[in-house]
């Protein structure tokens, strides 16, 4: 019984700390990027394309830690002596499994990837998590890296 309090208090402790390690979708763009947080307050111009972009879906390693630790401790409640372990090690494996492939499902966000031809002439190139009522052609402000209707 002290076994499975102390896998409890183990598993708690590893979630607590591997919920940090998590990281956001990384966008890939096929156009270079700039960012659009220049010194200028707004800059002006013309939306050139919209593209929908995928995130990478990469995992950190947390979910499959985590799922790990709480198939071991399932496995750890079935059978008695060498029946117990191995359900304990087929437990670990199979919850990493299930573990990663849920936080790399978690991780494939959806983004847009603006592009705008400033009155400059320069391109700049935004990724968002919207483009709202943006269309090729509309006249825009880029505003503290978010691409905006003007």
């Amino acid at each position: 019984m002290k076994t499975n309090a102390t896998m409890a208090a183990l598993m708690l402790a590893a979630t607590a700390v591997l919920s940090g390690c998590a990281t956001g979708p990384s966008y890939q763009s096929q156009q270079p990027y700039y960012p659009a947080n220049q010194p200028e307050s707004a800059m002006y111009g013309t939306v050139d394309s919209i593209q929908l972009v995928q995130g990478g879906g990469q995992t950190s390693g947390a979910g499959a830690v985590v799922g790990g630790i709480a198939g071991a401790l399932l496995g750890n409640t079935i059978g008695s002596g060498g029946g117990r372990t191995a359900a304990t090690v087929a437990g670990a494996v199979a919850g990493g499994v299930v573990g990663n492939q849920v936080e790399g499902r978690r991780q494939q966000a959806q983004g847009y990837q603006i592009s705008v031809r400033l009155d400059n002439g320069e391109y700049r190139t935004v990724v968002q998590d919207n483009a709202n009522d943006l269309r090729p052609g509309n006249r825009v402000r880029i505003v503290d890296g978010r691409v905006y209707r003007y």
